[in-house]
């Protein structure tokens, strides 16, 4: 598997998903990867794969305002960009190991999705 330098693989990570290819994110994270937020906690790859093609499915892009690297950690800012509901502020905290995601908390309100806009 390829290692990514830690603001490289959260840019991409982020990419993947929001921008409709999901299942090339599975090449970048652990397999005990553990993810926080608003809708849910997973443990595994296989729980977050789940998760993260439940919510790909009303997903339009990402729209990245600022990038923080700090060592192994990554913070970026942007606006989520869904089907249902106008751009979301998010906030994502992904701590890389070796080169892959190894735990991703995301911070947003919910509210929006919830009441579909």
């Amino acid at each position: 598997m390829t290692a990514y330098d830690p603001g490289t693989l959260a840019r991409d990570v982020l990419a993947a998903w929001t921008g409709g290819n999901v299942e090339a994110v599975r090449a970048m994270i652990h397999d005990d990867v553990v993810f926080d937020g608003p809708l849910g906690h997973t443990e595994g790859a296989d729980e977050y794969m789940e998760g993260l093609r439940g919510i790909a499915r009303i997903v339009k892009g990402a729209d990245p305002h600022k990038v923080i690297v700090d060592g192994d950690d990554v913070c970026i800012v942007y606006d989520l960009l869904t089907d249902v509901a106008d751009p979301i502020p998010t906030a994502g905290w992904y701590r890389v190991r070796d080169g892959r995601l190894a735990e991703l908390r995301v911070f947003f309100d919910p509210r929006p999705l919830m009441a579909g806009g």
